[in-house]
């Protein structure tokens, strides 16, 4: 196993609770073990970032900033992240950034300064662990409510049952044990 250097996490269904298409801050709720996972990978000297589709932008249904003031809302409950990037387009767009192309995952690497190797991509969906792949880093599943049963047996080795577990195993930290 590579040395991870980053953790990027998907957003919604992740992160934060999945409200399809939200706009609105105040509808933002980080999920279970999401602010300790991130403090976790922070207290160990990972860099973070999310990288998130967010098509409701291409299809009409959400603006830019309405996407950055849910981001900035995200960060603010999470404790902060180093990065917050993501894809306005649509699927038929044929976006190299969208997820499951790597994009994204490329993207985020050159910002926070570490090659795609040494990355480590958590998701709630397929997408997640494909774009990490796709561009050379790893990926680790997180089923959640948007996961198709599919996707959680194709993963089944490559999965957490929750984001913080996800971080732990990252950084070979036994459940229990107090961030260093």
């Amino acid at each position: 196993m590579s040395t991870v250097s980053a953790i990027l996490f998907d957003r919604d269904g992740t992160l934060v609770a999945d409200v399809p298409y939200n706009g609105d801050p105040e509808r933002v709720r980080p999920l279970p073990g999401a602010r300790e996972a991130v403090a976790l990978a922070r207290s160990h000297g990972l860099a973070t970032a999310v990288v998130s589709n967010q098509s409701g932008i291409g299809r009409g249904l959400l603006t830019t900033e309405q996407v950055r003031r849910v981001n900035e809302r995200a960060d603010a409950l999470l404790g902060g992240l180093d990065l917050w990037l993501f894809c306005p387009h649509t699927p038929e767009d044929g976006c190299p950034c969208r997820k499951p192309r790597p994009g994204l995952v490329r993207a985020a690497a050159v910002r926070l300064g570490v090659p795609p190797a040494a990355c480590l991509v958590v998701g709630d969906i397929a997408a997640d662990v494909l774009a990490a792949r796709a561009a050379g880093a790893r990926g680790v599943l997180v089923p959640g409510a948007a996961t198709a049963p599919e996707e959680t047996r194709r993963f089944a080795a490559h999965s957490a049952p929750d984001v913080l577990t996800a971080v732990r195993g990252a950084l070979g930290v036994a459940a229990g044990r107090a961030p260093a």
